[in-house]
């Protein structure tokens, strides 16, 4: 039962994520710090800021893993660009990389460009590293939701993820989750992303089928267990 889950148990579907333009080194800094002593599973930062020192201060990053981003947030860039700077960013030394779909291509119902992007930024994101694709949910019809799921598995995907967090339209979604879910089948992994800043919203997304959820309110979630 996912409510029965225990707070180290919990922080593990967490990626401890900073994406704030104007962030800096010293908040970085403070994020490992945090990520280690709560125990999530990763943390997401800008490109621009890899590669992370391994240890701060007497605080190592061990076992937590490593995310960025790519195209993020308009998913407005070629898929070159995504490629290349996947390939940058694999270079110093990310775990995961969070892609963003080009939600112009969604909404045009052009899954073979979007198949094709994918494909190319997960040349360069050999396995075990893993690639997520962002697809805005908030921002999607069902039916685009769908378009872009598929997408996504077949550009090689290991996640399909909600949201940027920067979007209009909104963050995550109990209904998205569940659709994106039933899209891709139990193998695949499901990133909830934006607007979770509270346990009973975490749970709700991990009942509905999310495996990852992305957060900067971990803290808060965690203690409201």
């Amino acid at each position: 039962m996912t409510n029965d889950l225990t707070t180290a148990e919990l922080a593990k579907y967490i990626d401890h994520t900073l994406l704030t333009p104007d962030a800096v080194p010293s908040d970085v800094s403070a994020l490992i710090q945090e990520a280690v002593s709560l125990g999530v599973y990763a943390i997401c930062v800008s490109p621009s800021m890899l590669p992370l020192a391994t240890k701060v201060g007497p605080v190592e990053l061990a076992d937590v893993k490593v995310a960025t981003v790519v195209g993020f947030p308009s998913g407005k860039h070629s898929t070159k660009i995504k490629a290349a700077e996947a390939k940058q960013s694999v270079a110093r030394g990310a775990d995961e990389i969070d892609m963003v779909l080009d939600l112009g291509q969604v909404h045009m119902g052009d899954r073979d460009s979007l198949t094709d992007q994918v494909a190319a930024v997960r040349l360069e994101v050999p396995s075990p590293k893993l690639l997520k694709v962002i697809i805005e949910s908030a921002a999607l019809t069902d039916d685009e939701i769908k378009l872009a799921c598929q997408a996504a598995i077949d550009g090689g995907a290991d996640f399909v993820k909600t949201s940027t967090g920067f979007h209009p339209a909104g963050g995550a979604s109990v209904h998205a989750v569940e659709l994106m879910r039933h899209c891709v089948g139990p193998e695949m992994g499901v990133k909830a992303s934006g607007g979770i800043r509270d346990y009973a919203t975490a749970v709700a997304m991990i009942t509905a089928g999310a495996t990852r959820l992305g957060c900067s309110a971990s803290r808060a979630i965690l203690q409201g267990r």
